[in-house]
């Protein structure tokens, strides 16, 4: 008679590991979709600079424009612009949803000019 009171507990066990390894997986890919908006905004704040560097000449207004063409190029959003002297520091978000309830925004900033020997 014992052997009928274990009946159906496999399908109890089998049901929890999986839903054990949709977690992870689902973690693991949050995580990672984290890790690429970081990775985004810092490559849109690093073309930025450079690219705003090479107008700083022409004015804050040229220069800061050219930032955020690129920085929207790459999928991110200008914050924040700033020329001082030759040098160009740029500041960029990427807002990145890794899972459905759960929105965050990534900032990376640059900073970019001449060469001082």
């Amino acid at each position: 008679m014992r052997l009928a009171a274990d009946r159906g507990s496999a399908t109890i066990w089998v049901l929890a590991v999986g839903v054990v390894i949709v977690l992870v997986g689902a973690f693991g890919a949050a995580l990672g979709a984290a890790r690429m908006a970081r990775q985004q905004a810092r490559v849109a704040a690093d073309f930025g600079a450079l690219a705003g560097a090479g107008h700083a000449l022409d004015g804050e207004a040229a220069a800061c424009g050219m930032a955020g063409e690129l920085a929207r190029a790459n999928g991110a959003r200008l914050a924040a612009c700033r020329v001082d002297g030759l040098d160009v520091l740029v500041s960029t978000q990427v807002t990145v949803s890794p899972l459905p309830w759960l929105t965050r925004t990534v900032t990376a900033t640059a900073r970019a000019g001449p060469v001082r020997g």
